[in-house]
């Protein structure tokens, strides 16, 4: 089987010039209400590929040497978080993150969706969406924008803006003004 590859990651963001394209694309407007959100109106870790949910396509996906069992959880492997450099073998320590989490999503405009297209949402493998993170920087993210939280690392600062930006423009979101400004200044200063 020859070496285990070197880790993997999550799609590739656009490119600088395409982000910026994407990000004057974003309506940009207030935040809508909170009022009605619930995670369980974004079905996740839905049926992916094979026996595999999402989750575990992610875990494979952004592991390094990750073997799976018959039922696609990680038996081997490791993980370290680009976004605090937090390394574990250990798939029960790596949170997938929603870049856009559920509850941002909710007030950029995914309150009218349907289940079908908020469970799509929950579960792109598609976009730079889901992302294999440290519990706690996870955590310390919560539903915050970049106008409001950054990963501890800033070598990744420029790969999470383009790839917020491309999850929100792919699912035709919304931006508020502060999170728009922090995405240029990022583009500006990390690219």
């Amino acid at each position: 089987t020859g070496a285990a590859p070197a880790q993997a990651a999550p799609p590739p963001p656009p490119s600088l010039s395409e982000a910026r394209y994407r990000l004057a694309q974003l309506p940009i407007g207030p935040e809508g209400s909170q009022a009605g959100y619930d995670r369980d109106l974004f079905p996740h870790w839905s049926a992916a590929e094979g026996n595999c949910n999402a989750r575990e396509m992610v875990l494979r996906r952004d592991g390094a040497g990750v073997e799976v069992g018959a039922d696609c959880y990680p038996v081997s492997g490791s993980w370290t978080s680009p976004y605090d450099g937090f390394s574990t073998s250990e798939p029960s320590e790596v949170s997938v993150d929603h870049m856009v989490a559920l509850a941002e999503a909710w007030v950029s405009g995914a309150d009218t969706w349907s289940t079908a297209r908020r469970e799509s949402f929950a579960n792109d493998l598609d976009t730079p969406q889901l992302w294999a993170v440290s519990a706690s920087s996870n955590s310390s993210k919560g539903a915050r924008d970049p106008a409001e939280w950054m990963p501890e690392r800033a070598a990744v600062h420029c790969a999470y803006a383009k790839s917020w930006i491309d999850v929100k423009y792919e699912w035709g979101l919304s931006a508020d003004s502060a999170e728009a400004a922090a995405l240029e200044d990022l583009l500006d200063s990390a690219c």
